[in-house]
């Protein structure tokens, strides 16, 4: 099930991106198969692999990679595969012997994937760094804020898992596409700080046009605009709203009241903007969340709730479309995007470490009595 059904992926556990790619391909149907730490185990497995969502769907082998038999079976499991991801820092892998070379020697159509922060090469590529350093030198970091205040911290998507994991299961099905016609398998450097620049382009060239400030917090689509952004409700809690369009923010301004709508006439006032957010905070704070709701969801004001973690899988919208799965004991994204012919379908829960060590290896040619010592060191 599932566009990648056929396509195996060697997946050597690492944190972060890394593994987020691999769940990415697993959910479209890849066997992705996960070389574990012996004894080790990555977030949830260790207590509940329920909650392991991204290592669901795959499979898991322990190996030694230091040990020279662990060595040689993970040659021999990737000798077969389509692809390989890792998310070392420059070196780790050559320093194994799984170096690019020696496993596109082995498997010339293999597909290398490798996830860093900072890339292959460059002067910080052997630093130590996280997502936050990434988006920082990427120029995300600075833009991502109110204004007068310091740079917000977007969780962790912006560099590990949408400048990272994402881009290298793009890169990895690009490749996987091309080998195709070539025959020829190739190494994916996809590194956190030149995805997240990606994800800027927009932001830069915006900024190169003279249409974008470089201070934070003032600009269209960073809090700067009155029509854009979130507001507390009476409650204390938050709305979202996204009127950028005259038509949508008309359509704002004719449900706040005709009092607020004289006071909001002039969209495009950018000098006004800062007293324009107040005038707009104190109607929307007039209201509890659910109120406002009665009044904007629905319409083309580009509204909606800002839902807590715990609210969101409940919202109408979710129940429909089924975004969540939900078992009655967890509940976890479904997998996206969809596709009209070959579906994804529901992930299998994440496995044990090494769950599947034996199989796996009568699976790669190894009799009962070597499966036994090899587990057995």
């Amino acid at each position: 099930m599932g566009p990648l059904h056929g396509t195996t992926i060697i997946e050597i556990v690492g944190l972060g991106p890394a593994p987020f790619c691999g769940m990415l391909l697993a959910d479209m149907g890849a066997r992705v198969i996960r070389v574990d730490r012996p004894g080790g185990g990555t977030f949830g497995a260790a207590d509940n692999p329920k909650l392991d969502f991204l290592n669901r769907g795959k499979q898991s082998i322990c190996l030694d990679l230091k040990n020279e038999r662990g060595l040689a079976a993970a040659k021999r499991l990737i000798s077969r595969a389509d692809g390989l991801i890792e998310g070392f820092r420059p070196g780790v892998m050559e320093k194994l012997g799984l170096s690019p070379d020696d496993c596109l020697q082995r498997n010339p159509r293999l597909v290398y994937g490798r996830m860093t922060g900072w890339g292959q090469d460059g002067p910080l590529a052997h630093t130590a760094g996280h997502d936050i350093n990434y988006i920082a030198l990427a120029g995300a970091g600075h833009a991502i804020g109110q204004a007068g205040q310091k740079p917000s911290i977007p969780l962790n998507l912006v560099g590990d898992f949408g400048g990272g994991g994402l881009m290298l299961a793009f890169g990895m099905v690009c490749a996987l596409l091309e080998v195709k016609s070539s025959g020829e398998g190739q190494v994916v450097d996809a590194a956190m700080i030149d995805g997240t620049a990606t994800l800027m382009s927009s932001v830069f060239a915006a900024f190169q046009a003279q249409f974008w400030s470089d201070l934070r917090g003032t600009n269209m689509l960073d809090g700067g605009a009155p029509f854009y952004d979130y507001y507390q409700t009476k409650d204390g809690k938050y709305i979202s709203l996204g009127a950028i369009e005259p038509q949508f923010y008309a359509e704002l301004l004719s449900r706040l009241g005709d009092e607020a709508a004289a006071q909001l006439a002039e969209q495009y006032d950018f000098a006004n903007w800062p007293a324009m957010k107040q005038q707009l905070a104190a109607v929307i704070s007039r209201k509890t969340r659910d109120e406002w709701d009665s009044v904007l969801a629905g319409s083309d004001v580009c509204y909606a709730p800002v839902l807590s973690m715990e609210e969101v899988r409940q919202h109408p919208h979710h129940q429909a479309r089924g975004t969540f799965l939900d078992d009655g004991d967890t509940w976890q994204p479904a997998p996206a995007p969809r596709f009209s012919r070959t579906a994804a379908g529901p992930p299998k829960q994440a496995v044990k470490p090494g769950e599947q060590s034996g199989a796996i290896l009568a699976e790669i040619g190894y009799t009962e009595q070597e499966i036994a010592e090899l587990l057995a060191e």
